[in-house]
């Protein structure tokens, strides 16, 4: 059985990634750390990230829907308010998957401890607001 999930929360919440994302990683909030972090240049940031703004796109569709699908199913287990299990399922989610794997990706490329917890509250900031708004719409489309 598949849960019944609300089509247009999860657009929005899809949505939602893209903003912000381009307001964390702007030059202005945290763009020149982690460009410096991870070893970009202003030259190799030129050319198109078309083909990584569609991977986002997909990605973050597939995170808002799964995200949606098991707050349905933490509602009808546990019942209460929809928005309230739907924020504690993000939270969650991203503790046991998000954060945890990717920490330990992070350790084994070595990465700077700075840019695990920038990105790790990225998609905290995320998923929460990716919860929040499919908490507010509920399940149902209808």
């Amino acid at each position: 059985m598949v849960p019944e999930i609300n089509i247009w929360a999860v657009l929005l919440a899809t949505a939602s990634s893209m903003v912000v994302g381009s307001i964390w990683y702007t030059r202005a909030v945290f763009g020149r750390y982690w460009m410096q972090a991870v070893g970009h240049t202003q030259e190799s940031m030129k050319g198109s990230g078309t083909g990584a703004i569609i991977i986002t796109v997909i990605v973050s569709f597939v995170t808002a829907s799964v995200l949606a699908g098991a707050a349905a199913i933490a509602q009808n287990f546990y019942g209460g308010n929809f928005l309230f299990n739907t924020l504690l399922t993000g939270l969650i989610l991203w503790a046991g998957f998000t954060a945890a794997r990717m920490v330990t990706h992070d350790a084994f490329d070595r990465r700077p401890a700075g840019l695990t917890v920038l990105n790790l509250a990225h998609e905290l900031v995320t998923i929460l607001l990716m919860a929040l708004i499919i908490g507010l719409f509920g399940i149902s489309a209808v």
